[in-house]
């Protein structure tokens, strides 16, 4: 027999159900840890956290709203109620692209638009966790704090060469200045450094950003720069959108830093500008696949600093998207749909 789902809260507002499919993506602890955090913020929620896909089929009937990374077609067939979706993530990829993740298949945009169910993302929540990661790598490489781990395992003293130089009047390129690039910008201005950057929406910059470009400018962005950081989120317009031509316009000492998605950065072409010369070097949070094959040569190149997707992480995260999902749950009892932040359809 299946296991029932486990509840909380039981009032007269809003259903709330975590379905089971965010335990199987990730884990249980963290599906619990999301369930704590909205009740922690909303003592008085009524959450369903499903203990097995039974009992999200089963409870997806009587919900109003999921909080989830994703949503499969066999419980929407099942909603009877559900007016708006929470999702976990800044990207949509696992409501869109059925390449993303393997075995699974998403709904895709249009379904939800026709059924009026409303969208909504956590864009922001990672803004000051990726900016402190983008920041922690522009500091190694320009410590060489990277290579010196390396020499430290091999218990060689020094032979690194010691630090190559300093953050302050380097140039930083932030490619999307959005809620993370933004981030980016302020912690760079801060150690001052110049700051350009490129966003759809030149017209609206933070103070920390010195010159903006269109996105059809980004060789004019990263000509000059000592430092690329990548910040967009995935699209059509975006998917590819470093690639070799990119990288020929970089100078030879530029670090590309990515901590948005893998499939920005033409990964074949990034790795024929490390080996030759081209770039000085690359730290990435994100890959082409995931985890990064073991057989990439990005692991063995002592120019490279590899992260497993970790740059949005932090232990406040569920505390901001509590946050964030409390303000958009008191929109939605009252029927402020217009009023929702972060929403995508």
């Amino acid at each position: 027999m299946p296991s029932s789902p486990v509840q909380s809260g039981m009032t007269d507002g809003p259903s709330v159900l975590i379905p089971h499919l965010l335990s199987r993506q990730f884990s249980p602890e963290y599906a619990r840890s999301v369930h704590d955090a909205l009740t922690d913020r909303l003592p008085d929620l009524d959450v369903t956290l499903a203990e097995s896909e039974a009992a999200s089929l089963e409870a997806v009937v009587d919900a109003d709203i999921v909080v989830c990374k994703g949503i499969t077609p066999a419980l929407l067939d099942r909603a009877e109620r559900l007016g708006w979706i929470q999702g976990l993530s800044s990207g949509l990829q696992r409501f869109t692209d059925d390449e993303y993740v393997t075995g699974y298949e998403p709904p895709g945009l249009d379904r939800l638009r026709e059924e009026g169910i409303v969208l909504t993302n956590v864009a922001g929540i990672h803004a000051e966790p990726a900016g402190e990661q983008v920041l922690g790598y522009m500091l190694a490489f320009e410590r060489n704090l990277h290579r010196a781990v390396r020499a430290q395992v091999e218990r060689e003293w020094g032979g690194y060469g010691g630090a190559y130089g300093e953050l302050v009047d380097k140039r930083l390129a932030v490619v999307g200045v959005g809620a993370i690039g933004g981030r980016v910008a302020q912690l760079g201005a801060a150690l001052g450094m110049t700051v350009v950057g490129t966003k759809r929406d030149p017209t609206t910059v933070p103070d920390a950003v010195d010159e903006i470009y269109g996105p059809e400018e980004l060789d004019a962005a990263v000509a000059d720069a000592d430092y690329v950081a990548v910040t967009c989120p995935l699209t059509d317009e975006t998917r590819g959108l470093i690639d070799g031509d990119a990288f020929e316009t970089m100078r030879d000492d530029a670090v590309l830093v990515n901590v948005a998605r893998g499939a920005v950065v033409d990964e074949d072409a990034l790795v024929e500008a490390l080996d030759s010369g081209e770039i000085r070097g690359a730290a990435l949070d994100v890959f082409a696949e995931e985890p990064l094959p073991t057989d990439s040569p990005l692991w063995d190149d002592e120019n490279v600093l590899v992260t497993p997707h970790m740059a949005g992480g932090s232990p406040r995260s569920n505390e901001r998207v509590a946050e964030l999902f409390a303000r958009n749950y008191q929109r939605f009892r009252e029927g402020a749909f217009d009023g929702f932040e972060n929403r995508i359809v």
